[in-house]
């Protein structure tokens, strides 16, 4: 099993095979709009700006499991991000990424890369690295912003 066996929810609520990412080396973050580490959305669009033409896709799932930190609707949060930060990469449905209500997809990502706490995520921007066979490769806490890891995404391009 590997991240393309999953399906999630675009922000317009249909479905999307992770398999549609085949081939590209991936980034996969729980955000928030109203956390403190925001402001990561400009690092995180900077790598995309960067390396997208490398093959760099970065998939953004908001949460709202921590604080309350990720309010209103798909369209607030996409407005919001794309506005102030100019976030061009792709956005998808609001989920839970701990819990009894976990989205699969975290349930795997977890699962590969458990970390502390059990593996379970500790807070928003919490980033998972997955290279071009679908492999997770790495997790990155919420306090490492994209610079940090920026050199282990260019290896995988």
């Amino acid at each position: 099993m590997n991240i393309y066996d999953f399906k999630v929810k675009a922000m317009d609520g249909s479905e999307k095979s992770l398999a549609a990412y085949r081939g590209k080396v991936l980034l996969v973050v729980n955000t928030a709009t109203e956390c403190g580490f925001t402001p990561q959305y400009t690092g995180l669009q900077e790598l995309y700006a960067k390396y997208a033409d490398k093959g760099l896709e970065i998939l953004d799932f908001p949460c709202n499991q921590f604080a309350g930190q990720a309010p209103g609707s798909n369209e607030d949060i996409h407005t919001f991000c794309t506005g102030r930060f100019g976030v061009t990469f792709p956005q998808f449905d609001k989920i839970d990424v701990n819990g009894e209500n976990e989205a699969p997809l975290y349930t795997f990502l977890k699962s590969q890369k458990g970390g502390l706490m059990g593996g379970r995520i500790k807070w928003n921007f919490t980033k998972f690295l997955v290279d071009r066979d679908g492999n997770v490769v790495a997790r990155f806490a919420p306090t490492k912003v994209p610079a940090d890891f920026e050199a282990k995404i260019a290896a995988l391009l």
